[in-house]
């Protein structure tokens, strides 16, 4: 039983983790260490954007699971990224795990960081962007029973400040796989707050407020022995919390759709997908997008890539072609 929750603790908890190392393992204590590099040449649909080598990840994880009896364990996790010079902690989290799911407190990523169907890997322009999937003040519930599973996460206010809540709930069965996401965000991006005015109420600086984002994403994907097809539809909508800092930026609703498709064959996989993305405004941008990829997994923790990308917009804000090549190391 201990060695069943331990397993579920470190992948339902750890948002970040890869397979890993294991440093320890007795006493019920487990800890595990993982982490991600990855480099590109990377050419996207910038207007006039030069080919670069391009730094996609860089990422160091370590994860503790502590059973403290047959039913239930402690779970922590920290980890850091390093695409930039600077070193950014960006998971700093611990809980509880069980039968009943994982829930954890701190710094980590929301559920809908993990929302999309994408398969590509840079050139699948009009993908969803909720513009903030992480928090410091995050807490977070995961259940995963195999079939049924479902989760939400909160972003605590703090002095009103940027306030989160989303959540998931998904279905299983055969090689379906169905689930839907939904988002609320307040203040997304707000840059800070001032006790100016008589009475102490927190006043939002000019042009520093953010934006409200609210918007769903519905899912569903089948897998049918070395085929993979994935169709998705959702809707955002971003509205600027105080309407005088608007201007250009006007409240937007954008529709996404998107459909996909993979094959593997032994070690290689290869994938196609569509996406269009239409602003509902009037005026507003559309976007028609294809990409198409193929990936050789060199090893277990190892993958190379390349992909290429097409996208037509209606505004004429994007370069019609892309590429990328990447390599990718994990442990």
């Amino acid at each position: 039983m201990k060695k069943t929750l331990l397993a579920l603790a470190v992948l339902t908890a750890a948002g970040s983790a890869n397979a890993g190392i294991n440093l320890y393992d007795a006493n019920g204590v487990k800890v595990d260490l993982s982490g991600a590099v990855e480099v590109q040449l990377y050419d996207n649909f910038e207007k006039h954007g030069d080919s670069t080598i391009r730094l996609d990840d860089g990422d160091l994880a370590l994860n503790a699971t502590v059973a403290v009896s047959e039913n239930l364990n402690v779970v922590s996790g920290t980890a850091f990224k390093y695409e930039s010079r600077e070193l950014q902690n960006y998971e700093l989290w611990a809980g509880f795990s069980g039968d009943f799911g994982t829930l954890t407190f701190g710094r980590q990523l929301l559920i809908t960081d993990d929302s999309g169907i994408g398969k590509d890997y840079e050139l699948g322009s009009g993908q969803l962007d909720w513009v903030q999937t992480d928090g410091d003040r995050v807490a977070k519930y995961v259940y995963d029973n195999g079939t049924f599973y479902t989760g939400i996460s909160h972003e605590m206010d703090n002095n009103h400040s940027t306030t989160i809540t989303d959540g998931r709930v998904g279905f299983r069965t055969g090689g379906l796989d169905i689930r839907a996401y939904g988002y609320d965000g307040k203040r997304i991006s707000a840059e800070g707050f001032t006790f100016g005015n008589d009475n102490g109420t927190p006043v939002v600086k000019p042009s520093k407020s953010g934006d409200d984002i609210r918007g769903y994403n519905l899912e569903a994907q089948y897998a049918m022995g070395a085929i993979n097809l994935a169709a998705s539809f959702g809707q955002i909508k971003y509205k600027a919390v105080n309407p005088s800092e608007q201007g250009a930026n006007k409240p937007k609703t954008i529709d996404l759709y998107e459909i996909n498709g993979s094959y593997k064959i032994d070690n290689t996989t290869m994938a196609l997908g569509y996406v269009r993305g239409e602003d509902k405004i009037a005026g507003g941008n559309v976007i028609n997008n294809v990409y198409a990829n193929v990936t050789q997994q060199l090893h277990s923790n190892v993958r190379a890539y390349v992909e290429v990308g097409y996208a037509d917009d209606k505004k004429d804000t994007l370069e019609d072609f892309g590429y990328v090549a990447g390599l990718e190391v994990k442990f």
